[in-house]
């Protein structure tokens, strides 16, 4: 289990997530510097990221869930 919030990453990927500042919250920085020059991606890639956090199923860099609120 991951030390990293839920509801960070997710308050983060929604209101910055085309920049990819929940991406870097997480440790992920090189999908991070892709989001922050794609626009996250043209913005699927941030809609795909608030799914997958709000499943309890996002992870950080070391590969462990976000699961605590």
């Amino acid at each position: 289990m991951s030390n990293k919030s839920r509801l960070v990453a997710f308050l983060l990927a929604f209101f910055l997530g085309v920049l990819g500042i929940h991406r870097f919250y997480v440790g992920k920085i090189g999908t991070g510097v892709i989001w922050l020059l794609t626009g996250g991606v043209l913005g699927v890639g941030v809609l795909v990221d608030w799914i997958v956090i709000l499943c309890g199923n996002f992870k950080d860099k070391e590969g462990n869930k976000l699961e605590k609120w």
